[in-house]
């Protein structure tokens, strides 16, 4: 195997600049030609690659996005596009692809194997939702900016006396809202794995505010209520000023954490050393804070579990305390 092959395919997350790096010089170091695909399975169909060496990636790490683009791409879920991606691979004599993306990335990558194209997948998504992995590139650092954008919010509607609802993303998952809303002391975290009641909410704020607080503060998944919609329904029966943020894609962006930086390289060599050894079809990510290969098959059977215990303490710390539990089975 002496040439390989990466892209970035799907939504961007920060860290991907550092698999790639990572990716790109661990294959220089073993003596391998490294190939850069751009605009993910996109590219690949147009055969938009170029030859990469250790000048392509110098001075990415500290920067969001990803060099390579990014796309989706539904013509890649043909299978007659599939055959015509694996012929460009072999037709350019790239023995092995490492693909950073999330579900619908790895869905593409195990297509790619079973028409013999040895892959190894990263996963790349600020969600933190990929099966067989405890860690995905780029959800540390979307949880950084939740938590700085929370503290400014709360400033101006401490100043204000308002309560305020801070939209998040994640699609069906709320591990950004959890994270985010337990790291910046939010009042109340709403997330899609564990249903709320409004009413119980609407009561629990106006006792919170009628008993003197000048804030509060609401983390909305958005993938357990619209923002926007709740706040108006929550004005309307307790007459109390709410200001709405939708955060959007200011997740996704700026330079990654130390910690997504350091995964994305980890996880970025030890992709390219899983080819090298003949691993394919496999997904490197994080399990119990240890690198691990894992194939596909395998790692759909491993979805990480919701962290119902971090749920709980948030609910412990926050107005649940003194104000009543909001889930529709709370007490």
């Amino acid at each position: 195997m002496d040439k390989l092959a990466v892209l970035t395919s799907g939504g961007d997350a920060p860290g991907m600049n550092a698999a790639v790096r990572s990716v790109v010089r661990t294959a220089l170091y073993w003596g391998k030609e490294i190939y850069g695909i751009y605009r993910g399975y996109a590219g690949l169909l147009e055969d938009d690659m170029i030859s990469m060496n250790s000048s392509s990636v110098s001075g990415i790490v500290l920067h969001g996005g990803t060099m390579l683009k990014t796309a989706r791409c539904k013509a890649f879920f043909e299978e007659e596009n599939q055959k015509k991606a694996a012929q460009i691979l072999r037709k350019r004599g790239i023995g092995g692809l490492i693909v950073i993306g999330g579900d619908g990335s790895i869905q593409g990558a195990e297509k790619l194997s079973r028409l013999g194209i040895p892959t190894v997948t990263l996963p790349g998504t600020i969600d933190n939702d990929m099966h067989g992995t405890d860690e995905t590139i780029g959800h540390d650092t979307a949880v950084n900016a939740v938590v700085s954008a929370v503290s400014r919010i709360r400033d101006t509607a401490s100043a204000h006396n308002r309560a305020a609802i801070i939209e998040v993303m994640g699609r069906f998952a709320g591990n950004i809202a959890l994270d985010a809303g337990l790291a910046s002391g939010a009042e109340y975290i709403l997330v899609p794995e564990v249903p709320f009641s409004r009413e119980k909410l609407a009561r629990s704020l106006k006792l919170q505010m009628e008993a003197g607080r000048t804030n509060s503060i609401i983390i909305c998944a958005e993938g357990a209520d619209d923002g926007r919609a709740l706040s108006e329904w929550l004005t309307e029966r307790t007459d109390i000023d709410i200001c709405t943020t939708i955060l959007g894609f200011i997740q996704r962006g700026g330079q990654p954490t130390a910690r997504d930086g350091i995964l994305g390289s980890t996880l970025g060599a030890a992709a390219v050393k899983a080819l090298l050894e003949g691993e394919t079809g496999a997904l490197a990510g994080m399990h119990r804070g240890e690198v691990r290969i894992i194939s596909y098959e395998e790692a759909k059977k491993e979805k990480e579990p919701f962290k119902q215990k971090l749920y709980e303490l948030s609910v412990m710390l926050g107005a649940a305390q003194s104000s009543g539990d909001i889930r529709e089975t709370g007490l």
